[in-house]
C-alpha cells in the first residue's frame, strides 16, 4: 500500500509541474517556469509595482535578496548564479530583480558609466555569507518566473530599498 502512494504523489507532482509548465507560461513574452531570465522591458510591461513586502517564507519577495541565474549582458547563454534584488512582483509567478555585486564599483564608476552600467552601495546583509559590501545595479532590471529563484539570502532594510528604488527610477525610462 505505501508503494501505491508514492507512485501516487510522484504522479502527483509530475502534472502538477506540467500544468504549471503550461498555464504559467504568460503570453506577454515573459520568461516561463524553466527559462532563465530576461531584462525587464518597461515599454512593453509597463513600469513595475514596486512596493517592500518581504516575507520569511519560501517565495520571493520584494525587498529580499535571493539567488537565481542572471545571464551576461553579452545575451550570448553564458551567466552566472548570483543574489539579486527583487524590486517588484510581477502576478503570481513572476518577479522584477536589480542584480547585486560585492565588487566595488566606487573605484571603476566612470569607467562603469561610459558603457551604461550605474551601481550603488546597499551595505552588507545576510545573503553573502562573508558579510561584504555590495552593491546593485540601477539601470538593469530583469524579471525571472519564481521556480528559477533558488534560495532566499536575506532582506534588505526597508529605508535602503526605498533608495534603491528611487535611483531606479531614474534610470527606468532611459
Amino acid at each position: 500500500m505505501k508503494m501505491w502512494r508514492t507512485i501516487a504523489k510522484i504522479l502527483l507532482d509530475v502534472g502538477k509541474r506540467v500544468v504549471t509548465d503550461q498555464t504559467s507560461t504568460p503570453s506577454l513574452g515573459l520568461p516561463g517556469p524553466r527559462d532563465q531570465a530576461i531584462v525587464y522591458d518597461v515599454t512593453t510591461l509597463g513600469e513595475p509595482d514596486f512596493s517592500y513586502h518581504p516575507v520569511k517564507d519560501a517565495i520571493p519577495d520584494p525587498g529580499e535578496v535571493v539567488w537565481t541565474w542572471v545571464p551576461y549582458e553579452e545575451n550570448d547563454g553564458r551567466g552566472k548564479d548570483r543574489p539579486v534584488l527583487v524590486v517588484a512582483a510581477h502576478g503570481s509567478d513572476h518577479v522584477v530583480f536589480a542584480q547585486t555585486t560585492s565588487k566595488d564599483h566606487d573605484r571603476d564608476a566612470q569607467d562603469e558609466a561610459r558603457w551604461g552600467r550605474y551601481w550603488m552601495d546597499i551595505g552588507s546583509g545576510n545573503w553573502d555569507a562573508r558579510r561584504r559590501p555590495s552593491e546593485v545595479r540601477l539601470n538593469r532590471l530583469m524579471i525571472v518566473h519564481i521556480n528559477q529563484v533558488r534560495r532566499t539570502g536575506g532582506q534588505l532594510e526597508r529605508r535602503i530599498f526605498v533608495r534603491v528604488i528611487a535611483e531606479i527610477k531614474k534610470y527606468l525610462h532611459s
